[in-house]
Parts: C-alpha cells; structure tokens; sequence
C-alpha cells in the first residue's frame, strides 16, 4: 500500500511518499531549465526511493518511470549523513554505473544558493557509451552507502527533508528527444507534508527491528 504525502502538498510542492513495505520516494526539480518540456518530462517520471539496509547502511534507488526518452547518467550527493558509497548495483541489462562521476560536480548546481556541492567521492555515473548505459525508461540503478557513526536511517531521511544543503541527490540526465539534457535536485517536501513522512517512517523502522 502506497501512502501519498497530501495530495495538495504533492501538487504544488512535488516531493515525497512513503510506502508501508518500503522507503520514501523523493521527486525532482529541474534546476537548469535548458528547454521547458525536458524540464517537465524529467520531473515527471524520475525518482529516487530511499530505504534502511541493516542498521548502518542506506540505498538510493533511482527509477525511470518512462515512457518519455531520458537517460540518468550522473548522481551526486552533496554532504549529510553518508560515509561512503559501499555498493552500485545495475538496475538491468542496459544499466552500466560505477563509482566516481564526470563532470566531478552536478552541472548547473554552482547556480543554486547554497551551491551544490558534491561531497568527494559522493558520484556515480554510466560507463562508455554513456547515454545507452544510463538509467533510461523502465530501468534502475541502487547506490547504498554506509552512514556516519552514530547516524540511522532516520537521520537521513531529517537530512533530505530540510532546507539547505545537509544532504542534497542531485542527477543530471541526457537523451531527451531533442539531444538536450538537464540537471535536477531532489525536492524537499513542504513543511504540512512532513509530519506524515515522519510517521511513516517510525512505522516503517518498527517494522523493520
């Protein structure tokens, strides 16, 4: 069963759901607004799931909805809760991701205030040919990283969920139709939105002991 996070809050606001069985789903903003409709289209159908492994670990997995033509190819975090990434794992056949992204910083994050930032180390992106091995329609890749001593789960979740640069996913996709591409940053979920989030991310981490 899939909780949504206030119907008028997803509406202006965008954000974040949370699932009984599993993570919250962050939404993205477009931050480079190249071309109008690749801005849109990506907003539209990408996502990352955020979700506990264990007690120390957490995985991104990022999803191409589709239909629309886009391919992820580059992931950043900026600071927060992490460590280190521990493992990538391909999401598919025609998903080709490792550790270490180029560019080394999210293209267009310079523009935001804060800046996005990424952390050393924090990047992942598709190997050689890098638009087919991206993350394109239907597909997926998982990045999980171990936290900081002392850090959970529910940490990071506080980290995404507020203003400011503690802990930011920022992706910067290609492949549009048209040859465009655009950055995004996850969207932080509006302040009435996230009371819901946090009760469902109790239930969900009792269920998880």
């Amino acid at each position: 069963m899939k909780i949504t996070v206030g119907a008028c809050a997803l509406t202006l606001f965008g954000m974040a759901s949370v699932q009984a069985n599993a993570g919250v789903i962050y939404t993205f903003g477009n931050i480079t607004a190249n071309n109008v409709a690749n801005a849109a289209a990506g907003e539209s159908q990408l996502s990352v799931e955020v979700d506990a492994v264990g007690l120390n670990q957490v995985s991104f997995k990022f999803t191409n909805a589709g239909p629309i033509a886009m391919s992820i190819t580059d992931i950043y975090f900026d600071d927060g809760t992490l460590l280190g990434i521990s493992t990538v794992t391909n999401g598919g056949p025609g998903v080709d991701f490792a550790q270490g992204a180029s560019p080394g910083n999210l293209p267009g994050g310079n523009a935001l205030s804060p800046a996005f930032q990424t952390t050393a180390g924090f990047s992942s992106d598709s190997n050689p040919p890098t638009q087919p091995n991206g993350v394109g329609p239907g597909e997926m890749v998982t990045i999980v990283f171990s936290l900081i001593n002392g850090m959970t789960y529910a940490d990071t979740i506080n980290a995404l969920n507020t203003q400011g640069d503690h802990l930011r996913i920022g992706i910067h996709v290609q492949g549009f139709a048209n040859g465009g591409s655009e950055s995004f940053v996850n969207r932080v979920p509006a302040p009435g939105a996230l009371a819901l989030l946090g009760l469902g991310g109790l239930a969900a981490a009792r269920r998880r002991r």
